[in-house]
């Protein structure tokens, strides 16, 4: 980032950071104090204080400080659904000034190899019920420590850690904005992810400008339903950072899928948020228990991920009598750069930038298009990552000189300051507001012995909003789809195996013989 634009950017958040505080752990020693018996998570039925997270957490962070010795800066990755351990993890490792390495729960040994190898990962905190999994391929990575969040064999657990914690002297680490938080990770054109560096200062600012649109309006308390995974920078940002922050309580929902378990949180609370995508609200609408739910208390309900769908929108509104709220944002900008704000919204747009961030439309050579005209979306501003871990080129590759962060989406800005995305810089298809690349998909049915050509393509998807279409050129006639796609299973999470696949002869190429995913994806959607 260009010198100058960083003394501007750190100005504005400077202007947020009205209370002086100098990290997230000052925010967190006032929460910590100022709600300590308030309940800060619920998982089920089992719940946790702003007390508890303090001293547990303190516990944790001491443990890994000064039992493991580990050093202010190490990477230390957690891999949980949601649950207020979760919490605990996060508050401990920020505490020793390590950094959070947030880690899918459902990734494959290939992925999570690649994340804890790239990330440089020493240790890991990790859910009993994936540590079989994830132990397959610790030997192949840089991790030498695993704490696992409940007795699980002979292994340390939490409360171990916490316990041995316990004997030491501990102070939290001195951090400020530009300490680095977390590798937030995303994947890249080139299939391999890439962990993107946010800092304290990233998170406070993220978290300031949604709360200027969403302002906490409940006198009691903020509770706030969370099936968001937590792993991913919405439900992190939400949860683990904002509605915690601000003396909220997060209802914690291990599988956003079970549609029973979302509802009964629902029915357990009375809400005042909740945060989802298309195919929750789909879903929740379509259950018998849906009618049950008292509304009268909820003042945001907001969608991510993905583009909301107006039928849904719709729906919503006649049943509930509430507006869905959406949100655009990525990993690399810690969440929302842009929302459809209570009272100024327009349905198909993304909303209007907000505020301290700037938004400019660039074409391919880095110059504004004309008013008007579709452009690369890029924003600037206190949100944007600091740049892609340990990859320099890619860094400058999406980061301009004078600090636009280059999204990868095509869109447009009207007269009102609305933008609306109308196509991808990149082929990225987008399922269940997961973020899935071709290349990564392609590299691995390229490896099947029977294929020859392949292209992955996004189609539309009445409950995914897209789902994964695959092209395959084979040499075997007896290869099939169900083959295909359970060679797939063995190396992807789910919701990147294709649900579909046509074999054909050949498939469409540019001049220099580059298969041309466009004209497949066009046809696929015709």
């Amino acid at each position: 980032m260009n010198p100058d634009y960083s003394i501007i950017c750190k100005s504005r958040l400077a202007t947020l950071n009205t209370q002086g505080y100098k990290s997230l752990l000052d925010h967190f020693a006032y929460a910590s104090r100022e709600f300590a018996d308030r309940t800060a998570f619920a998982t089920g039925e089992d719940s946790i204080t702003f007390a508890e997270i303090n001293q547990r957490s303190r516990n944790l962070a001491s443990y890994l400080s000064n039992h493991l010795k580990l050093a202010p800066g190490s990477r230390v990755a957690i891999q949980m659904p949601n649950h207020y351990h979760y919490a605990i993890a996060t508050w401990a490792v920020l505490r020793a000034g390590m950094v959070i390495v947030n880690t899918n729960p459902l990734y494959t040994a290939r992925e999570l190899k690649h994340q804890f190898n790239d990330s440089g990962a020493v240790a890991l905190i990790v859910a009993d019920s994936l540590a079989e999994s994830t132990s397959k391929v610790i030997e192949e990575t840089g991790i030498k420590h695993v704490i696992i969040d409940r007795p699980c064999g002979t292994n340390i657990t939490l409360q171990d850690a916490e316990k041995m914690g316990s004997d030491y002297r501990f102070e939290d680490f001195i951090a400020n904005m530009d300490t680095l938080a977390a590798l937030q990770y995303t994947g890249g054109t080139t299939g391999l992810s890439k962990g993107a560096m946010l800092t304290h200062g990233n998170f406070f600012a993220a978290m300031t400008i949604t709360r200027e649109v969403f302002p906490v309006q409940d006198e009691e308390q903020e509770v706030v339903i969370a099936p968001m995974p937590v792993y991913h920078i919405y439900g992190f940002l939400m949860s683990m950072i904002s509605t915690f922050l601000n003396g909220g309580m997060s209802a914690l929902i291990p599988n956003p899928r079970n549609i029973d378990s979302v509802l009964a949180e629902m029915l357990r609370y009375s809400g005042s948020g909740l945060a989802g995508v298309n195919t929750l609200f789909q879903g929740m609408m379509a259950h018998p228990d849906f009618d049950k739910v008292d509304f009268s208390r909820y003042v945001s309900v907001i969608a991510g991920g993905t583009a909301l769908i107006k039928e849904i929108s719709d729906e919503w509104r006649s049943k509930t009598g509430i507006d869905i709220q959406e949100g655009y944002g990525l990993s690399e900008t810690a969440s929302a750069l842009t929302v459809n704000a209570p009272g100024a919204r327009k349905l198909g747009s993304v909303g209007k930038i907000l505020r301290t961030l700037d938004v400019a439309l660039l074409d391919a050579d880095g110059n504004e298009v004309e008013k008007g005209q579709p452009g690369e979306i890029s924003v600037r501003g206190p949100i944007v990552m600091q740049g892609y871990w340990n990859k320099a080129d890619a860094t400058l590759e999406a980061i301009t000189p004078d600090g636009f962060f280059r999204t990868g989406d095509i869109g447009t800005v009207d007269d009102e300051g609305f933008i609306t995305i109308v196509d991808r810089v990149k082929d990225m298809i987008i399922v269940s507001g997961f973020n899935v690349y071709p290349n990564e998909v392609e590299s691995v049915v390229y490896g099947h012995p029977s294929v020859v050509e392949c292209a992955a393509v996004g189609v539309k998807s009445d409950t995914t909003g897209e789902a994964i279409k695959l092209y395959v050129v084979s040499k075997d006639p007896t290869l099939t789809a169900d083959d295909l796609i359970a060679f797939c299973r063995q190396e992807l999470t789910g919701y990147k195996v294709p649900k579909d696949i046509e074999f054909r002869s050949d498939l469409p190429k540019s001049n220099v013989g580059k298969i041309l995913r466009r004209s497949l994806r066009d046809e696929a959607n015709a």
